[in-house]
């Protein structure tokens, strides 16, 4: 397997360090100011006489007193400087960090679009097995009816005399008797019918095909069926999968009271769906796009007949499972953003 070239993220683009032992415009005016205060200072003590300020007392006292007003003045100077310094390199390093956190954004946010773009063609390549899966199972379907329809009648030898009586035999037996091939099939088994409202997981899915066959030979089932494919397609466009979602699990009791009839938030619990991207981006499809909009009310009638014929004999351990399908998860999505539950 050849070495899957990856984008290398992007350095870190770090400010250089400043030196902060060189001389700053904050030292320049401190050693200006204490110099002036200096001169200042030793005017005034030099002009001034101790011996007529202090009242004759001794000259310990004179000394502390120019000391105070010397130097005091000249370490208030120095300690400010030194706070301006402090305060000055603190915003040098908070814009370096700020820099250093901006890079760091960037390099992650590349490395999760470089992530996605190669995990969109593994994804894309499941969903082509799938539908190809799908396709050919269809073509079986196909090809098996064709082949019954056209396959001859066997001949049946005839005397001379019982000739002339075909044509008529023909055509009585060419009527109606009110019985069509729907109802001679047994009813669909409620397993098989759960199971291909999940579609089939993977392309090596064989009973989930199989349970899919058996069901698409149902005409009320199979418009559900394809119903709910249409549906599911048009939403994996926009990156929402069903099996992304984790809904919250209505009661048995609620599915039969949206089955008999019942609307609004008395079965608000069915809309269990709290994923907040899904729901913006189907709000925005269904106004945006008709034919979307279209297929997604199609669907949510054929699902309101399909589960009030399927809750009148269904237990509530099969009701449970039922809305844990692809299916159930499309309507409790979809039923949510048309308003179905308000």
């Amino acid at each position: 397997m050849p070495d899957r070239q990856e984008t290398p993220p992007a350095p870190l683009a770090f400010k250089p360090k400043p030196d902060h032992a060189r001389i700053t415009a904050i030292e320049m005016v401190a050693v200006l100011l204490s110099v002036l205060w200096l001169a200042l200072a030793a005017l005034v003590f030099l002009a001034s006489d101790p011996a007529a300020t202090m009242g004759g007392e001794g000259g310990a006292v004179w000394f502390l007193v120019v000391m105070l007003a010397v130097f005091m003045p000249v370490g208030m100077i120095w300690v400010a400087a030194t706070a301006a310094r402090a305060s000055k390199v603190m915003r040098e390093e908070s814009q370096r960090l700020q820099v250093a956190i901006d890079a760091i954004r960037h390099s992650y946010i590349a490395q999760a679009q470089n992530r996605n773009a190669l995990a969109e063609p593994s994804v894309a390549r499941k969903l082509e097995e799938i539908a190809a899966a799908q396709r050919k199972t269809q073509s079986a379907l196909a090809a098996f009816s064709s082949s019954r329809a056209a396959a001859p009648a066997p001949a049946v030898a005839v005397s001379p005399s019982s000739r002339p009586q075909t044509d008529e035999t023909a055509s009585q037996t060419a009527l109606p008797l009110g019985t069509t091939a729907e109802e001679m099939r047994p009813p669909l088994k409620t397993a098989d019918f759960i199971r291909a409202l999940n579609f089939p997981d993977t392309a090596e899915d064989r009973n989930g095909f199989a349970a899919l066959r058996r069901a698409l030979k149902h005409r009320e089932t199979a418009k559900l069926i394809r119903a709910a494919q249409d549906v599911l397609t048009l939403m994996s466009q926009d990156g929402i999968y069903m099996d992304d979602l984790r809904p919250d699990q209505a009661r048995p009791e609620i599915w039969r009271r949206f089955a008999a009839g019942e609307r609004g938030r008395a079965v608000a619990m069915l809309g269990g769906i709290r994923d907040r991207a899904s729901l913006a981006l189907t709000a925005a499809r269904m106004k945006n796009d008709p034919i979307f909009r279209d297929a997604v009310h199609h669907f949510l009638r054929i699902f309101d007949r399909g589960i009030s014929s399927f809750a009148g004999t269904a237990t509530d351990a099969e009701l449970g499972e039922m809305s844990n399908t692809r299916t159930a998860r499309a309507f409790m999505l979809l039923g949510r953003v048309t308003g179905t539950f308000d």
